[in-house]
């Protein structure tokens, strides 16, 4: 297993990972639009684990500063491991990695918002040492915002 940063030409691995993360086909060309973006951008890094020269996983990671904690934080805005690779340690080795990289970046914490459907992410997270102490709402602006909570939509 390698963990690496991942660059401008890995827009597919990291689209077809997220698509299944959210249950999804998401639109191609702002994704890429996104991704190109973030690349280039000192704030974010996207890390990829890699067996055998296949990407299995993603770990899209956002700094920021914080006025309500008057410091730097790390945020995990994507995080997805392949259908085939669960289980495996390849989350808790990324999600240490991470840390490790947020640390080195001068963060105090680093946070996830996570699905309230997501009850195996939920756990791991937990085992992972993270604590749930907010709640995050979230309203669409499009006009689009079902009743009811569900992954691919």
């Amino acid at each position: 297993m390698k963990i690496r940063e991942a660059t401008e030409n890995d827009c597919r691995d990291v689209y077809r990972i997220i698509c299944g993360m959210e249950a999804k086909e998401l639109p191609y060309e702002p994704f890429e639009q996104i991704f190109q973006k973030q690349c280039a951008d000192p704030n974010y890094i996207c890390m990829l684990c890699e067996e055998d020269g296949r990407v299995t996983a993603e770990l899209n990671l956002r700094f920021e500063e914080q006025l309500h904690h008057a410091a730097r934080i790390a945020e995990i805005m994507e995080f997805g491991v392949s259908d085939g690779y669960r289980r495996q340690g390849i989350g808790r080795d990324m999600f240490a990695y991470a840390c490790e990289v947020a640390k080195d970046a001068g963060c105090v914490q680093i946070e996830v918002a996570c699905n309230q459907l997501r009850k195996d992410a939920h756990r791991f997270y937990q085992r992972e040492g993270m604590k749930n102490f907010h709640f995050k709402f979230s309203k669409s602006l499009t006009g689009d915002d079902p009743a009811e909570n569900f992954l691919g939509r």
